[in-house]
């Protein structure tokens, strides 16, 4: 019934579901619904999944979304919207939830090894051959991959419906504060003495020891993918620790403060230069910036994301020049990196065969010998996989849902009528943009990631019905001193907003 782990593990995914209804039951929704996909994420088995036939695996993942989901209908009483409210919004979901299935359709052949052609004749060597084929994908499989997507939106649809105002967002921040202070202390434990806390609970390792090494010590995994889904886990604690200490009144900051020395401790022991980096950029700006400049930076990383596939196709982006400056650094990295490039530069060129729609799963999406069957081709960064897997349809649908509330947050907050950004939106918008950067080099798209797009989706598009009823006002008041014939000194006066404008 699963497909690894030991019965403790069985028993911990059909547990979490009781577990969310207690969540639900003893705490508001959005503290409930926070907890339901953060806890998941942080306690449940790696890896294991429970395989029933003809339906996506549930494991660690999709058993939380389902669960909270199904709480908010028969528990609150509350069918979140799906569809977006702008029109771009509708597009990207429909192409998300559809782009796997017209993958499927498009790559229904098998792609086939040892084949030599003569002229006319097709002749088989099944000498050497490390692999006959990669089998062609099934119709079932488009419909399997439909409701794979539709899951892994559930947070999406959830957050931007309960989630939205700037208060739950504020207890989005203090969810990973608290989530920080948990696992503060097995942390500490695997960085001292190894990770073996997935392995005592669940009877297994969830990635390569070798992995889990980096110099004279260790980075803690504990129950996540990875070590750097840990660290980079342990910036949003730290990001969230330095807003609610900007936030917190001047006579309850020595608790805040504390909490953000332990966070910014965590991220120094997870011994991974990314997400340290990432601190030291990003920290900064919260303190030194303004919301609104901080929702342009956050916008303006989308858009560098979201243009990276060019670049790098293009060989606009000097890789080579890169991997020569940080060699005079480090030259263990260097060679890392350079290997990491070539790989990608692998995986663009196979994918100009298949370039809207991709190959699909089964190892498809990677250059394999043509007579052997052979690969050694390993990519790590979440855009060069979904370009593999569903070509620039499924990446564009993908990368823009994640862009889409930092776009739309920046484009009504320019606007004269917005009302004041809150500190907590711009700075959960700023981790967002921070883990769409992170996909880059790395795949840390997590539950907790479709939570953030949708707690912030929702709160733009509020924007956008508090800016329309501002200008809805305006506009009745001056039709109304218009029609009564009153004079500029007698009309009403209208609603303007504070903050700077700009004389076109």
């Amino acid at each position: 019934m699963i497909g690894m782990g030991n019965s403790l593990a069985l028993l911990a995914l059909l547990a979490w579901p009781l577990v969310t209804v207690v969540l639900f039951r003893t705490l508001s929704a959005e503290r409930a619904l926070i907890w339901a996909v953060l806890g998941g994420y942080m306690v449940l088995p790696q890896l294991s999944a429970i395989n029933l036939p003809g339906i996506p695996a549930f494991n660690k993942e999709t058993i939380p979304n389902l669960a909270a989901y199904a709480a908010c209908l028969f528990i609150l009483g509350k069918r979140p919207g799906i569809l977006p409210d702008s029109r771009l919004g509708r597009v990207l979901l429909l192409a998300f939830v559809l782009s796997p299935s017209v993958t499927v359709l498009s790559n229904l052949e098998p792609v086939q090894f040892g084949i030599e052609r003569l002229g006319g004749l097709v002749v088989f060597n099944p000498e050497g051959l490390e692999r006959v084929q990669l089998p062609g994908l099934r119709l079932y499989d488009s419909v399997s991959a439909l409701v794979n997507q539709l899951l892994v939106m559930l947070p999406l649809f959830l957050a931007r419906s309960l989630l939205r105002t700037e208060e739950a967002i504020r207890e989005i921040h203090r969810a990973l504060v608290i989530a920080a202070l948990i696992y503060a202390a097995p942390m500490l434990f695997e960085a001292r003495f190894s990770p073996q806390l997935h392995s005592w609970v669940y009877g297994f390792f969830q990635h390569s020891f070798a992995q889990a090494i980096r110099g004279d010590g260790f980075r803690p995994f504990v129950f996540m993918p990875h070590a750097l889904w840990v660290a980079f886990f342990a910036f949003m604690c730290a990001m969230a620790a330095m807003t609610l200490l900007l936030l917190a009144p001047a006579g309850r900051r020595a608790g805040q403060v504390l909490a953000l020395l332990l966070t910014l401790g965590l991220v120094v022991i997870c011994r991974s230069w990314g997400p340290i980096g990432l601190t030291l950029a990003f920290l900064p700006m919260l303190v030194l910036l303004r919301p609104r400049r901080q929702l342009g930076i956050a916008a303006l990383l989308a858009v560098v994301v979201i243009a990276f596939p060019l670049l790098r196709g293009s060989g606009l982006l000097p890789t080579a020049a890169l991997v020569e400056r940080i060699a005079e650094v480090n030259a263990e990295r260097a060679q890392s990196l350079e290997y990491r490039f070539d790989n990608e530069d692998a995986v663009i060129a196979h994918v100009q065969e298949r370039l809207l729609f991709g190959w699909g799963g089964w190892g498809r999406f990677v250059p394999h010998d043509p007579e052997t069957g052979a690969t050694h081709i390993v990519v790590d960064g979440h855009w060069i996989i979904t370009i593999g897997h569903y070509g620039w349809l499924g990446y564009l649908a993908l990368f823009g849902l994640l862009a889409l509330p930092l776009l739309s947050l920046w484009w009504q907050a320019r606007k004269p009528e917005a009302p004041p950004v809150p500190l907590a939106v711009s700075a959960l918008a700023l981790i967002l943009a921070a883990n769409l950067f992170d996909l880059l080099p790395n795949a840390t798209i997590i539950p907790f990631t479709w939570l953030m797009v949708g707690a912030l989706l929702g709160h733009a598009e509020e924007m956008a019905r508090q800016i329309a009823e501002t200008r809805r006002r305006n506009l009745a008041r001056r039709h109304e001193g218009l029609v009564l014939g009153a004079t500029t000194a007698e009309r009403p006066p209208l609603v303007q907003p504070k903050g700077k404008r700009t004389l076109l």
